[in-house]
């Protein structure tokens, strides 16, 4: 329920941002900048994060990131109020939303393994996702209808609801959590970069996330396709926003009812590269119908290499350096998803919006193919099973 909550927020909070600062600006550079602020804190703080992960109480980490963020949401709220939203400002808090999600991410993705058994991890992770996803439906349609109503409304409900996941997760009893007393040195530090190097199977995961959707990602764009493309107003952004969240949640509840037996690496790889197709078709499409089933079957087949990727680095990660690889992950996540919004207002900035999706699309399909012959005991995995 925490994560759902704070999800939920992230996405109003997402949808309002995008709205007002495309309101203001018009340049479709402005939107990829939105993902780049958010990215960075991630980056610059990424040997900090996870440390800090491992070493710490990863349930009050969640809890007190989601209060930083209500009072981000909270900033946000008192721009509207006294009238100067500006751009920078906006950015600015941004920033601030950031870090505190540099924070909170690899303690969260940690904190599921410490609460269920290894065996059920597969289905916990299905399950989590689920409730991710169900947010990621509802949260832009909530948030595009409450910017319709008013920005200040959108970002005080956020507000509230940023505060009930603080509370739900602090409520969870603290569950019991691997820590090895180590000396606060380099050797240390790095030692979640050294894993991931070292473990080629997860090293595979996570950067062909990374290329996959840096290449292939076009949520940072849907405010511009929504008024310049396909011409409908903040309803129809918040359904465009939440048609890959439809084609996920789908997914995501059958696979907790009937998880992946087998051929694991192979199914990973077929669905990055229908990502990709997916995303091609949604760049062609001028019709709202055609587009939105297009992002949704997007959000169906990512859903699948998501869940894959997840179980593999939980599984084959030990407890102990699980914040520290999460970290890492996380980076890496947040290079796909936040640098992805970059490259792609940049890229549309200089070509046009049409062409950058396109490319786009074309690009993930092809590292789809190039990971295959790269990262070959990936493509051979065909278990979720791990050693840990």
């Amino acid at each position: 329920m925490s994560r759902f909550c704070t999800t939920f927020a992230t996405q109003i909070v997402s949808v309002a941002v995008g709205w007002q600062i495309y309101d203001l600006t018009r340049d479709p550079f402005d939107l990829g900048l939105v993902g780049l602020v958010q990215f960075a804190p991630s980056l610059l703080l990424v040997l900090v994060t996870g440390a800090v992960s491992d070493r710490f109480n990863r349930r009050m980490i969640v809890a007190i990131c989601q209060f930083i963020e209500a009072i981000c949401a909270g900033l946000l709220l008192y721009l509207v109020w006294t009238g100067d939203v500006t751009v920078p400002a906006i950015f600015a808090t941004l920033v601030a939303f950031g870090v505190a999600r540099a924070f909170m991410n690899p303690a969260s993705q940690s904190l599921i393994p410490n609460l269920v058994p290894a065996e059920a991890l597969a289905s916990a992770i299905a399950l989590s996702s689920s409730s991710w996803q169900i947010a990621v439906i509802l949260g832009p349609v909530a948030g595009g209808l409450l910017y319709g109503l008013g920005a200040d409304i959108a970002y005080f409900a956020a507000v509230a609801i940023f505060i009930a996941a603080a509370i739900l997760i602090a409520l969870v009893p603290r569950p019991p959590q691997k820590t090895v007393p180590e000396p606060a040195n380099w050797t240390t530090v790095i030692a979640g970069f050294r894993y991931v190097w070292h473990e080629k199977i997860v090293l595979g995961a996570i950067s062909l996330d990374l290329f996959a959707v840096l290449l292939g990602g076009a949520v940072a764009l849907l405010p511009a396709y929504a008024r310049d493309v396909l011409d409908v107003g903040p309803w129809g952004l918040g359904l465009l926003r939440s048609a890959p969240g439809i084609g996920a949640i789908v997914v995501a509840l059958v696979l907790a009812v009937r998880p992946i037996r087998d051929h694991a690496g192979l199914i990973m790889f077929a669905c990055v590269a229908l990502f990709g197709a997916f995303t091609l078709t949604f760049g062609l499409s001028t019709l709202v119908w055609l587009s939105v089933a297009a992002l949704a079957l997007a959000g169906a087949a990512d859903m699948v290499s998501v869940y894959i990727r997840e179980t593999l680095i939980q599984l084959w990660t030990p407890d102990a350096v699980r914040g520290r690889v999460n970290a890492v992950n996380m980076v890496f996540i947040g290079a796909s998803n936040e640098l992805g919004e970059f490259r792609a207002g940049s890229v549309a900035a200089l070509i046009g919006l049409v062409p950058a999706v396109v490319i786009g699309g074309i690009g993930t399909i092809a590292v789809a193919g190039l990971w295959m012959f790269m990262f070959p005991a990936l493509r051979k995995a065909r278990h979720l099973s791990g050693r840990v």
